[in-house]
């Protein structure tokens, strides 16, 4: 080895060693680094030495693979005699300079790798070690070395890092230290830091072929190294996770899946737990480092991600509300294509909105905006993120909301007992019927009421049964005060706070307001909790928007199933009326089969008719059994083929109670008369066309007989449509023969003659312009439109942080009125609140007693404690 190593040299040194070869001496050669000075070399070893004839020895401290060009030798000629007469030549090479040089080696698949090399010489190593990081090993790229030291590092039990690096004159790397995880001094004196300089390390320099090499390796810990895997797992580099893994674990986190069902979920890929290459350690810090790259730029990939929306959908719409400093308020939005916009011009009569959970990393309030399709189905028209729960913003928010359904407005909105949100709709929407959720002003019964609301109490049964089963007033409050008189409860203060505000959420107050059998805001709960399902806590402005499209889609595929169920699924009949064969015919599946219900309820009543073709009471047949306070008998009146019954479902349903089917089935109808077939239910729902259209209506065609003119106007004129758009001669032609054509025709038709359609049906003329389908656009503020995104972008920034810190949660946020308050104590004497028995005013002077003097209670006697008692303490 050496006689090679000595070959590489300059043929001064070659010849120098020559002379000294022949004269006897002793030549040393050691191998180094210059870099490294010169006390830093590595040491000769005897196994690589080799005999002279002549007694001399020459000694190499490096190995075979120290022969690559980029070392450097020094040579030390040194006499065999006593007096150790020693030779110095100088001799060290200079490192390859890379300059310029790409920083990795070009792949050779003829070139054996490190990791092969070592791995193949495993057998022949008598200590067992499997890899083994030896000088002049070379690599082609820093990432190899570190993997191949990193490896070494777990067989050892310690971790690495990169340590120091060097850059030569053209900015390119060419010296790399990889040291062990506790090289280096701590940040502070005074820290759990790991970091004790520890002195471990392999020194990287560049090669000739622009590979690297290890130069210097120091084996040397200050530390005890790692005996356990599992100890060797929690060191940094050993819990490197890859592109893919991470892919995988951002994805799941994004859909709402928590930490441990990910790392259980990665541990399936990996067949077992044990065989997962990094912690759970690792894979929550990884779940912060994405929370806070989504959180970067929030506002850029918001408007990113509604563009995408507004490319996919036409009449996609949002509006933002910003604060003096640009920064977000309130944020709006709703879609249109058959979903939001779509759905509320069809079914917005009655909504629900809450505003209860706070899903995102700004802790701001998110709404939903919901409503009840034909199916029976909750349809959400739009979202809404709140900064603070203000009459201002509420009115900002119903405001926009109407804008963007072009100016329609609610008849029935339902909300929990938030005042401002209740100001706020008083002041919007001052003829919109504003009711409470029976939910919120009921849930807390059982922390009012304690025992008595219990598990298997009868009080519970006979509470619920009155609140969900009455149906007229005077029904509801007898049975009310026969409960209060039953269980003594005349007194108690919840139950009289619930009941001085039953005209906003009891049922039988609902009566004759349409709220599609909404009495409560548990739409809109059960769509938010549907939505904590897919948004993760903590979640960033735009990762919210994206999962609450899917949502959106999980309802649409619902609707779609439903819309299919009712146009091919079969009918099965339960009662056998005719009207129930007619029923299967108009309503949707659904619907058809809440009828059935109502049909089936019909059969437990019998008709006494009190005034003829007027008046009809409707008795229960187990009228003696029921309950005293309990109604059994409704009377239905008929004005003009309409029935009204007392119960009013019809008016707050929109479907006919059991009272007056019984009424329709003693009369022998075979239908249901068309006053009492709302449309929304029906499976011409959707087919609603503008005023001046509406006998194309399926549902009017057969109602209206078109006259013989208007059918042949029709007909040409849907002929001249036809051919004015094949081509644009036919297009002008077309147009210019129109205008001719209309001014002729205002001279002629000044008059009508009363058998025109439009006066026949007595419906107002409707011109159709660009003014009337105007949509709503993106604006900024109330007042400032914006249609460029790119400068929406710029001018906006994200909401302030305001979340708590601790683990986000995406429980239910509590209003203020829901808050657990403290028992409000009053004095003993005057019954005030705000002070106590002893500082009351009107307390007399005679009621305060004297205090005791103060005694010893080792002696008894005045004057004195028992610390200063001379009974216990005869030397005092």
């Amino acid at each position: 080895m050496a006689a090679a190593f000595f070959g590489d040299l300059e043929p001064s040194l070659q010849s120098l060693l020559a002379q000294a070869g022949s004269g006897g001496v002793e030549v040393e050669a050691v191998v180094g680094c210059s870099s490294l000075p010169d006390e830093a070399a590595p040491v000769a070893t005897a196994g690589d030495s080799t005999s002279t004839g002549s007694g001399s020895s020459v000694v190499g401290a490096a190995s075979a693979a120290c022969a690559d060009e980029g070392l450097q030798a020094e040579v030390s000629v040194v006499d065999g005699g006593d007096a150790g007469e020693r030779a110095v030549v100088s001799g060290w090479k200079r490192r390859h300079r890379v300059g310029k040089a790409p920083p990795e080696r070009p792949l050779n698949s003829a070139r054996v790798t490190a990791l092969e090399r070592t791995l193949r010489e495993f057998p022949a190593r008598a200590n067992g070690e499997v890899i083994v990081p030896e000088v002049g090993v070379t690599f082609d790229s820093i990432g190899e070395a570190y993997d191949f030291y990193n490896l070494y590092s777990w067989e050892r039990g310690f971790g690495v890092r990169y340590g120091k690096s060097r850059l030569n004159v053209d900015r390119v790397k060419c010296m790399q230290e990889i040291v062990c995880g506790c090289s280096g001094k701590p940040r502070a004196t005074n820290s759990q830091s790991t970091r004790c300089l520890c002195p471990a390390l392999i020194r990287l320099l560049r090669s000739k072929d622009n590979g690297w090499y290890i130069c210097e390796h120091r084996d040397a810990h200050s530390h005890d190294l790692s005996a356990s895997f599992g100890e060797r797992a929690h060191w940094p580099s050993h819990k490197h996770i890859n592109s893919y893994t991470k892919d995988l674990i951002k994805q799941l986190r994004e859909n709402n899946v928590n930490l441990g069902k990910v790392y259980s979920i990665i541990g399936s890929f990996f067949g077992k737990m044990e065989n997962i290459p990094f912690t759970k350690r690792a894979l929550k810090t990884l779940c912060g480092k994405i929370s806070s790259e989504q959180a970067d730029d929030d506002v850029r990939k918001t408007i990113e991600v509604f563009s995408e929306m507004g490319a996919a959908d036409p009449e996609f719409t949002y509006s933002v509300q910003v604060d003096d400093d640009s920064r977000i308020m309130n944020l709006l939005w709703t879609t249109g294509k058959g979903k939001g916009r779509a759905q509320y011009h069809y079914f917005g009569d009655a909504i629900t909105f809450d505003t209860t959970y706070r899903t995102n990393v700004y802790d701001m309030p998110f709404g939903l905006i919901v409503g009840v399709n034909s199916h029976f189905q909750s349809v959400i028209f739009g979202g809404v993120l709140l900064r603070e729960e203000k009459v201002e913003n509420f009115e900002w928010l119903f405001r926009e909301f109407v804008k963007m359904m072009s100016g329609k407005k609610p008849v029935t909105i339902l909300t929990d007992q938030c005042r401002a949100m209740e100001v706020a709709i008083g002041n919007v929407l001052p003829h919109t019927k504003h009711r409470w959720c029976k939910w919120h002003v009921l849930r807390k019964a059982k922390e009012r009421l304690g025992a008595l609301y219990g598990k298997n109490s009868q009080f519970k049964v006979d509470f619920h049964r009155i609140v969900n089963q009455m149906l007229t007033i005077d029904e509801f409050e007898g049975a009310w005060v026969h409960m209060l008189s039953t269980y003594a409860l005349e007194k108690n203060p919840y139950l009289y706070q619930i009941y001085e505000t039953r005209e906003k959420w009891a049922k039988p107050y609902f009566s004759g307001i349409f709220c599609a059998r909404m009495t409560s805001t548990q739409r809109s709960e059960s769509a938010n909790h549907m939505l904590k399902t897919y948004v993760p806590p903590g979640s960033a402005m735009h990762v919210f928007v994206k999962q609450f499209n899917k949502l959106l889609y999980d309802r649409d595929a619902e609707e779609s199933f439903q819309e299919k169920r009712t146009r091919l699924g079969g009918v099965v009949y339960k009662v056998g009326e005719p009207m129930e064969k007619h029923a299967a015919k108009i309503y949707t599946r659904t619907m058809f089969e809440k009828f059935q219900d109502s049909l089936y309820k019909s059969g437990s009543y019998y008709v006494d008719e009190v005034v003829p073709s007027e008046v009809y009471v409707a008795t229960h047949f187990d009228s003696e059994s029921r309950e005293k306070w309990c109604k059994v008998k409704y009377k239905v009146t008929v004005s003009g083929g309409y029935y009204t019954c007392e119960c009013g479902m019809y008016e707050h349903m929109g479907m006919l109670c059991c009272h007056v089917l019984k009424v329709l089935a003693h009369l022998r109808f075979k239908e249901i008369p068309a006053l009492h077939v709302m449309k929304r239910w029906t499976v011409d729902a959707r087919d609603v066309l503008p005023m001046h259209l509406v006998q194309y209506q399926k549902d009017q065609g057969l109602m209206t007989s078109f006259s013989f003119r208007h059918s042949q106007l029709y007909l040409n004129c849907m002929e001249v449509v036809r051919l004015g758009d094949v081509n644009v001669d036919a297009y002008t032609t077309a147009m210019e023969t129109i205008k001719v054509l209309v001014p002729k025709l205002k001279m002629v038709a000044v008059e009508g003659d009363g058998l025109g359609l439009e006066e026949r049906l007595n419906t107002k003329k409707a011109r159709v312009d660009g003014a009337a389908t105007q949509t709503v656009v993106q604006n900024l503020q109330r007042d400032n439109v914006l249609s460029d995104a790119i400068s929406l972008d710029a001018a906006l920034l994200v909401p302030s942080k305001n979340r708590s810190g601790g683990r986000p949660t995406n429980s239910r946020d509590k209003p203020p009125y829901e808050a657990t308050s403290k028992r409000t104590r009053f004095c003993t004497i005057c019954r005030l609140p705000g002070h106590k028995s002893t500082t009351c005013p009107d307390r007399p002077p005679g009621a305060v007693k004297p205090r005791k003097e103060a005694k010893c209670s080792n002696c008894g006697l005045p004057g004195h404690r028992k610390t200063s008692c001379v009974r216990k303490n005869p030397g005092v």
